[in-house]
């Protein structure tokens, strides 16, 4: 009797670790696309580099599939910048750079690891401390973002300019936006 107790306590607690997980997900999730999106729109060029893409692999008359996400090199290189630029859960004290300085588009042609291996980008930590939430969180946004860049264009509102969006970040345990993207979609694909 004892071990059935035991038992049916461990299934508990894996079912509430289960969704301990799947809830912190989802606000670093938010802040992830949330941070994604606004780089985009800050920087249009990109945008349509990743439409283009978008095109190239999905075709303008589907929807982004997840096994669609491992072709999309562009938007990976466009995730890891934004990892770079915006963690959403900060490892350390915000920094800055004291000098200006030129930097080249450090993704292109490599093979940098989310996954903390080679310590050049690690927004999940590394190794025993890294994010057991990784692959899933990587998966939803980049499915995310793929869809919502694919199937629409973006305007501020108000006539903002891109170089008027607010990118000041709000720290806590989330790392987010400290106002939040306010954009209009319109739809992009032909429709059927």
């Amino acid at each position: 009797m004892t071990t059935t107790t035991g038992e049916g306590r461990r299934r508990r607690r894996g079912r509430a670790g289960e969704k301990d997980m799947l809830i912190a997900g989802i606000d670093t999730s938010v802040a992830a696309i949330e941070w994604t999106l606004s780089e985009l729109m800050k920087h249009p060029r990109v945008s349509k580099k990743v439409q283009k893409e978008l095109e190239n692999v999905v075709g303008k008359d589907n929807m982004a599939e997840e096994s669609d996400l491992d072709i999309l090199e562009y938007l990976d290189m466009v995730i890891k910048e934004r990892l770079r630029l915006h963690p959403v859960a900060p490892l350390l004290l915000p920094h800055e750079s004291m000098e200006d300085c030129i930097v080249k588009e450090r993704f292109v042609c490599s093979d940098i690891d989310l996954c903390g291996r080679d310590f050049q980008l690690i927004p999940f930590r590394s190794w025993r401390r890294s994010c057991p939430g990784m692959k899933l969180d990587l998966t939803m946004v980049r499915l995310v973002l793929a869809q919502l860049v694919h199937c629409f264009d973006c305007e501020l509102p108000d006539g903002t300019l891109p170089n008027e969006l607010d990118m000041t970040e709000h720290f806590g345990i989330v790392t987010c936006m400290a106002k939040h993207l306010l954009a209009i979609p319109t739809n992009r694909l032909s429709k059927s």
